[in-house]
């Protein structure tokens, strides 16, 4: 069922008469004539943060993902344009590979722009929510005492900073209150918390962030420092790297088929913020573990794997205090621990990476859509690419009740 699909959007200008080149570290991220083989790389290209990478190997045995006979015929609609399907979507948007697996069965699996299922596709800040799983499990096992305990009293070189002094719970809900504005056209802080990372590694750059505009845990502010902070609270919790701690407890797990692969700074810490690289089929087994509330479908003994209270305190709009909720925390998603929180009566949530990456999760019908993109844009909002994904969503939905 892996199709190739028709002719891609933009395939000139992303770089397809030079066979989909890779990048360098300085412009894997921005150029788009590099795009689709640097985010299909980006663990090869030497010089990122200055670091190394991790590998977290694969499972001995992967979740199964049989294939569904036919495709179903989904149907979307946005504006006045209606009757859309899938070939419609793709034909609209930047989109590398795109899986939809409903009750473990693979629905629909598409690549283009050359990819491959053996590719690994760069998560974006996708791993944020990885990461957020890491604090879960290290909570459950008590190497985190509590959610509510500071960070420096696991990250000894960050006692006295602002970072230092905020709560682990507020790391995860990016209500850490620094003046931090995250940006992605080569200024302000975010490129200047990159180039402090090459230069100090992510322990030394989050002590440069000194200025707390408002009260920890009273806004949200998204901002990709305070994951990389979570990420240093568990290698001091834990002992080990994010990596060597996931890789049994969770990527082995669920089942992956493939290792992936974690970028480090120089220190050997993962750049948790992004920089996790995985095929679309094992993004697609974490959205199944996901969408069965931390347990393998396969599993007869349904050994719990994510840590069920954990999950659902980060998945359940609910249960995130008022200014995290949808439509308060944005405009439209709200925001639980690392993941993205969609409104509506039922529990949906989803895992966002700039360019279009994403994980859509509907436990309730055991639904799961992944996407990995080259957009225009970093942000999806400034091109079609935000209002049609949800509109594709909505109609996947649909097709198998209401949203």
């Amino acid at each position: 069922m892996a199709l190739a699909g028709c002719a891609a959007p933009d395939e000139k200008a992303l770089g397809r008469d030079a066979g989909y080149p890779v990048g360098t570290a300085r412009t894997w991220f921005y150029d788009e004539s590099v795009r689709i083989g640097s985010f299909t790389h980006q663990a090869e290209i030497p010089g990122i943060y200055r670091g190394d990478v991790h590998i977290l190997a694969a499972s001995v045995h992967p979740l199964p993902l049989p294939e569904a006979r036919r495709e179903p015929d989904y149907r979307w609609t946005i504006a006045d344009s209606r009757d859309l399907g899938v070939d419609d979507y793709l034909a609209h948007q930047r989109v590398m590979g795109l899986i939809v697996v409903k009750d473990g069965v693979v629905q629909v699996e598409r690549y283009r722009y050359e990819r491959r299922p053996t590719d690994r596709f760069t998560s974006m800040s996708m791993a944020k929510s990885i990461a957020s799983l890491g604090i879960g499990l290290a909570l459950s096992e008590g190497r985190i005492a509590s959610l509510d305990d500071r960070a420096e009293k696991y990250v000894p070189s960050l006692q006295g900073s602002l970072y230092g002094e905020t709560t682990i719970r507020n790391l995860l809900l990016m209500a850490s209150g620094a003046a931090y504005r995250e940006r992605y056209d080569r200024t302000g802080d975010s490129v200047r918390f990159a180039a402090a990372v090459s230069r100090e590694g992510v322990e030394g750059a989050a002590r440069t962030i000194t200025v707390r505009q408002d009260e920890q845990g009273t806004r949200f502010n998204y901002a990709g420092p305070q994951t990389a902070v979570l990420a240093a609270v568990l290698r001091g919790a834990t002992g080990t790297s994010l990596s060597e701690y996931l890789t049994p407890r969770l990527w082995q797990a669920i089942g992956a088929e493939r290792s992936a692969l974690w970028r480090t700074d120089r220190t050997g810490l993962e750049v948790a913020s992004g920089n996790f690289n995985a095929t679309l089929r094992d993004y697609a087994r974490l959205g199944v573990v996901l969408a069965n509330d931390g347990v393998r479908p396969d599993d007869p003994a349904a050994r719990q794997i994510i840590p069920r209270d954990y999950l659902l305190e980060a998945t359940d709009w609910s249960r995130v205090p008022e200014p995290f909720r949808p439509y308060r925390a944005t405009s439209y998603f709200g925001y639980g621990y690392q993941f993205w929180l969609l409104p509506g009566s039922r529990r949906r949530f989803v895992l966002l990476g700039v360019y279009g990456q994403s994980i859509f999760v509907d436990p309730g019908l055991k639904l799961v859509i992944v996407q990995v993109g080259a957009n225009a844009t970093a942000e999806a909002g400034r091109t079609t690419l935000a209002r049609e994904r949800d509109a594709f969503w909505r109609g996947v939905v649909r097709y198998y009740g209401s949203w």
